[in-house]
């Protein structure tokens, strides 16, 4: 079977259009993961900054 250039370009584009998904999911990850690490971070400083001024 012999495959012809739109089919070609077809099969390309939809590779390229799977890969976009897969890194947009990536980012979607790492991006809520940074968030969550900042966020328990702020946490922390907060919980230990406020004990540390309380003086208890």
């Amino acid at each position: 079977m012999q495959t012809t250039g739109s089919e070609l370009m077809e099969s390309e584009e939809n590779g390229r259009k799977a890969n976009w998904k897969k890194r947009l999911k990536q980012l979607g990850f790492i991006g809520f993961m940074f968030f969550l690490i900042k966020g328990l971070i702020w946490l922390a400083v907060l919980f230990f900054g406020a004990k540390f001024f309380s003086g208890n």
